[in-house]
């Protein structure tokens, strides 16, 4: 079969798309991020408001999402839900986001991550081992290593997407029954006189920055709420991802059945396993222990506890295994983005080509390469705190042209109706909004250059596509 003949092979299941979901959603977050949580608003009650909040969203989006994947299942996801509800333009601008920042400075830090759990079984691939200086720019083992894990899983899933999902389904199983033996011993664990400390103390419910020194810092009113959307960043972050099964659909069976389920399955068993182990973390560990745990790595102190000196070596085999399999998913979706805009004329050419294999292999090698890239740079952790806000943008965006197409298109085809419509994809839209606004107004370091960095894609569509040719709706 010619290259140009080849066509997208349906061979993930419920079960696969689900695993996709999971695995993409759960990396290093959820083991690091709740000691800025209890930092930025100084109470158990508050750290887990964060959360619930947090799993709400991401819940909320992912039922919303199930209408635009049964009424668009083609690959490319969200970039196709935005192209169809706004046109090229704004579909370019996301497409062009995801590939500069959100995708590929995602599997750089990912990649990371696991390069620096890893060091704790084998210091030799520490970040502070230097294997190239030229100047002040060094170039570490656990940059190389991330590197290699990136080309590694790029390499399987050009190999089909039967390699991919493999590595996806049984990482991702292996992932939720190791945090499910944590969450046991942990809750087995529990210390009492923690827990009451935690969650009895008479000021359970008064927002104060938490100092290392176990000092507060009382809020106003007003810069309560940007402490709080500050708080929000870790846990959205943790939760991101939560759409990979929408970017993938042109292999999914019975994809306007199966997409939306595995976004609201997948979604679901995340936020119920994040709140467990932020419960779990509040009955091991008192607040001011999360605050000082070294790194922020709160699950190892917690690991520690529970299990003794031998608690970091398990932490890290479950981190090594959780970011594995995160990047495993990442890499698979992030692709298939690109493949659906170089078939709009919007990208690389060759990007829009499938393999002998069925999978679009030079979409997946340029992301490679951009993702190495900022493995090497460095800087990928102080972008992906710049694009948060951002990224919550395009998905107020997409849920808000959930409603613009029942307006402007009644008569598609709708196998599944957003579940709450519209009160719910209203409610997410407000609380989206909020938090991009307190962000804008209490970050604007960490705001406005991923806004700019969006904003380019403006300019940089008219560049490359001068004509504007107009693009009709499929």
């Amino acid at each position: 079969m010619s290259e140009s003949k080849q066509t997208f092979q349906k061979s993930l299941g419920l079960l696969d798309a689900t695993m996709l979901v999971v695995g993409s959603m759960i990396g290093s977050g959820i083991f690091i991020v709740s000691a800025d949580i209890a930092r930025n608003t100084g109470s158990a009650g508050w750290m887990m408001v964060v959360w619930l909040i947090c799993g709400f969203m991401t819940l909320t989006a992912a039922l919303s999402y199930g209408e635009l994947s049964a009424m668009f299942p083609k690959a490319g996801g969200q970039y196709i839900y935005l192209r169809e509800a706004y046109g090229p333009v704004l579909s370019f601008v996301f497409g062009w986001t995801f590939f500069a920042v959100i995708q590929t400075a995602t599997i750089a830090a990912v990649g990371v991550a696991f390069a620096k759990f890893t060091a704790y079984l084998f210091p030799f691939m520490d970040e502070d081992v230097y294997l190239l200086e030229w100047s002040d720019y060094r170039v570490s083992a656990a940059q190389l290593l991330a590197i290699a894990v990136i080309i590694v899983l790029t390499y399987i899933n050009s190999r089909g997407v039967n390699s991919g999902k493999r590595v996806q389904t049984s990482i991702t199983l292996i992932k939720i029954g190791s945090l499910l033996l944590l969450l046991l011993f942990g809750f087995l664990a529990l210390k009492h006189e923690v827990w009451t400390w935690n969650w009895d103390n008479i000021s359970l419910w008064s927002m104060r920055r938490l100092n290392k020194d176990g000092t507060y810092a009382s809020y106003d009113g007003f810069s309560a709420m940007g402490a709080f959307s500050a708080a929000m960043v870790g846990a959205l972050f943790s939760s991101d991802s939560w759409h990979s099964s929408s970017a993938v659909a042109g292999e999914i069976k019975n994809p306007q059945r199966n997409i939306g389920l595995s976004l609201a399955l997948g979604t679901l068993l995340v936020t119920v396993i994040y709140l467990l182990t932020n419960l779990m973390y509040t009955g091991i560990l008192p607040l001011e222990a999360m605050v000082n745990a070294p790194k922020d790595r709160v699950a190892m102190s917690v690991a520690q506890e529970v299990f003794g000196p031998f608690g970091i070596t398990i932490i890290a085999i479950m981190i090594m295994i959780s970011t594995f399999g995160c990047n495993n998913g990442i890499i698979l979706a992030g692709a298939r983005v690109y493949y659906s805009m170089a078939k709009d004329g919007l990208f690389f050419k060759r990007a829009g080509k499938l393999n002998a294999h069925a999978v679009p292999a030079w979409a997946l090698w340029i992301q490679c390469v951009a993702a190495s890239i900022w493995c090497l740079s460095g800087k990928y952790g102080d972008l992906l705190d710049m694009i948060t806000c951002v990224v919550v943008i395009f998905y107020v965006l997409a849920i808000a042209g959930i409603i613009r197409l029942r307006i402007t298109r009644p008569d598609l085809n709708r196998p599944y109706k957003a579940f709450g419509y519209p009160f719910l994809p209203i409610l997410y839209i407000l609380m989206g909004l909020a938090f991009i606004g307190l962000m804008v107004i209490f970050k604007p370091n960490y705001t406005w250059p991923g806004i700019i960095i969006a904003l380019l894609g403006i300019p940089i569509y008219y560049l490359i596509n001068p004509k504007r040719r107009k693009y009709e709706v499929s």
